[in-house]
């Protein structure tokens, strides 16, 4: 390690989402690096590891967001982009042997669970969901064994269970199973599961780490050099390549998200508060409330509580349905973690689990003014 590295793994991590991933310093050199569009590259002689050749395996448009999202998450190798999240769930789920155990949470990002769920039907894998955040019961099914992989998701999506991450890990390493974690709710400023013992980390990229809901990309990190070697050739033979546009992107959206974070976390910690006090709302679920079962957990293995809550809406189906058509800033859409504020009644998706509420409504605060925020959201529940 030379100095400059060693320098470099003293930068915070709202530094490093600003410093990371920049040109070298020379004379006239680009401040950001520039976009390169070429689907192939010049090459002689046999074409060996670190050789670029071919666009489906490299792009320099990638490399800086991937140094970048490793630095953050404290892992060792770069890591690997992708065309969507779904793209990277794929390529983490092929490291499930044939015919292997896959445990996941019940409550997970949907897009996974289908997935996970098709292939149990066509046998490629078993499938068995747990409460995450009901330790004991997950240690259980890990103790059974033959289990080829726990996936973690804490907070979950959409209820916000928090699982005890490094008690989980240990007990899944014990019992011989890799454990992938996604940390897309709670971004590396927040949690760090490499250093809580997961194998690899899972990104959504679309959502927090690019913050402006115009990219589709998903990413994943490992430290593991022959992990990392497996995810490779799955995203180079499967061809679930991100395009340098949209990488360009991501690391643009990347410089902000310290500040977007410190915002939105700020701005749904006040919400999840006021929300608790309307008549209208019969349950608040948000770690960073002293009330939430999961906050002990929380606060004691993550550095915030994130930028998403969830309400129960009195009256049932029909009513939280009425407060998303009664909101004039919130936007009613599906995704999460943008600039702007998203909300949504989550049982309105068909693949949504039976014990998602009916009248739950999952809300990603976003950075505007918190009291205009409160405003709408107080007039549509009013209006019951």
């Amino acid at each position: 390690m030379n100095a400059a590295e060693d320098s470099r793994l003293l930068l915070a991590p709202d530094t490093v989402v600003v410093s990371a991933g920049r040109p070298a310093r020379e004379h006239d050199a680009p401040v950001n690096p520039p976009i390169v569009l070429s689907s192939t590259y010049v090459g002689t002689g046999t074409v060996v590891d670190g050789d670029r050749a071919y666009g489906r395996y490299s792009n320099p448009s990638w490399d800086p967001f991937e140094q970048a999202l490793a630095q953050l998450e404290g892992a060792e190798l770069p890591a690997l982009l992708y065309a969507s999240g779904l793209a990277a769930v794929s390529s983490a789920l092929s490291l499930v042997p044939a015919g292997g155990t896959l445990v996941m949470p019940r409550h997970s990002y949907q897009g996974a669970l289908v997935m996970a769920s098709e292939l149990a039907q066509r046998g490629a894998l078993i499938l068995k969901t747990v409460d995450i955040a009901d330790t004991e019961a997950v240690e259980a099914v890990l103790a059974e064994g033959q289990v080829s992989m726990l996936w973690l998701e804490s907070p979950t999506n959409p209820m916000l269970e928090i699982a005890d991450v490094p008690r989980l890990a240990g007990a899944a390493r014990a019992a011989g199973a890799l454990v992938v974690a996604d940390n897309t709710f709670s971004t590396p400023l927040v949690q760090r599961p490499l250093e809580a013992g997961a194998d690899v980390v899972l990104h959504s990229v679309t959502k927090y780490l690019a913050g402006h809901s115009d990219v589709v990309l998903g990413a994943l990190v490992t430290s593991n050099a022959e992990l990392r070697a497996e995810l490779l050739h799955h995203r180079s033979i499967h061809g679930g390549i991100a395009g340098p546009f949209e990488a360009w992107l991501a690391l643009r959206g990347l410089r902000t998200l310290a500040l977007r974070i410190e915002r939105s976390q700020a701005s749904a910690a006040e919400l999840a508060l006021r929300l608790q006090q309307h008549p209208q709302v019969d349950g608040v679920r948000y770690p960073g409330l002293a009330t939430d079962p999961g906050h002990d957990r929380a606060k004691a293995q993550m550095d915030g509580f994130g930028s998403i809550l969830g309400i129960e809406v009195a009256g049932g189906q029909v009513a939280a349905e009425k407060v998303v058509e009664a909101l004039q800033l919130w936007v009613p859409a599906t995704s999460l973690g943008g600039v702007e504020s998203l909300i949504e009644r989550r049982r309105r998706h068909a693949n949504e689990p039976a014990s998602v509420p009916a009248n739950f409504l999952r809300l990603s605060v976003g950075i505007e003014n918190v009291e205009d925020l409160w405003a709408d959201l107080r007039q549509a529940l009013d209006a019951l």
